[in-house]
């Protein structure tokens, strides 16, 4: 009888779970097992949590808070910019205000008043896939930031060996490129070292 093909492997996931109640912290975690994650520690607000956090390393953090204050939210949205991980957040209430500050903060998920154990895995799958978006749009964002300020560089660097040498535009730009072939360098660090040095002989 041929063997059957065996289903894929659910990715173990570390998680932390921030939660300073007891009782739901046991509901959030009989969900995230349910959904086939073991690998849970459970983290209490404090002073020291984003060390904490950084120790533990998590694939993803879970916070919950009932009905937090203003100062815990914003602790909370404090973890959520500096640990580049996805972050799902429980509140019982909220206002608008807060909703556009857990956005701004990168919160992948923030839910309101949706704390039941069925909800806990497609939320952990929403809030995954939203940061990866969103790292993703990021990373792109940053490259073109990075290709925009080259072509800047290159461009005042040309300009420099157009005024220097005597050359028209597209002579400088092919010095510049020999020059990136010759020292195994790119064109955007040789048009910098140019410009750096034209900065010095001011």
């Amino acid at each position: 009888m041929p063997s059957q093909p065996s289903s894929p492997r659910r990715e173990a996931l570390r998680i932390g779970l921030i939660d300073d109640n007891p009782v739901r912290a046991a509901i959030v975690e009989e969900g995230l097992r349910e959904a086939g994650h073991s690998d849970i520690t459970r983290l209490r607000t404090s002073p020291t949590l984003l060390k904490e956090l950084s120790v533990l390393d998590p694939d993803m953090v879970i916070i919950d808070l009932g009905n937090p204050s203003r100062d815990s939210l914003e602790q909370m949205f404090q973890i959520s910019r500096h640990v580049p991980r996805p972050v799902a957040m429980f509140v019982d209430q909220s206002d608008s205000s807060m909703i556009e500050a857990a956005i701004e903060a990168g919160v992948s998920a923030y839910i309101v008043d949706g704390l039941k154990k069925e909800r806990i895995k497609p939320i952990l799958d929403m809030s995954i896939s939203r940061f990866k978006a969103f790292s993703k749009l990021k990373a792109e964002l940053a490259e073109a930031r990075s290709e925009l300020e080259e072509r800047k560089v290159v461009d005042r660097a040309k300009a420099i060996l157009m005024q220097r040498r005597g050359v028209p535009e597209h002579e400088a730009y092919a010095m510049l490129r020999k020059a990136a072939m010759n020292e195994s360098r790119r064109l955007a660090d040789v048009a910098q070292s140019i410009v750096t040095a034209a900065d010095l002989l001011r």
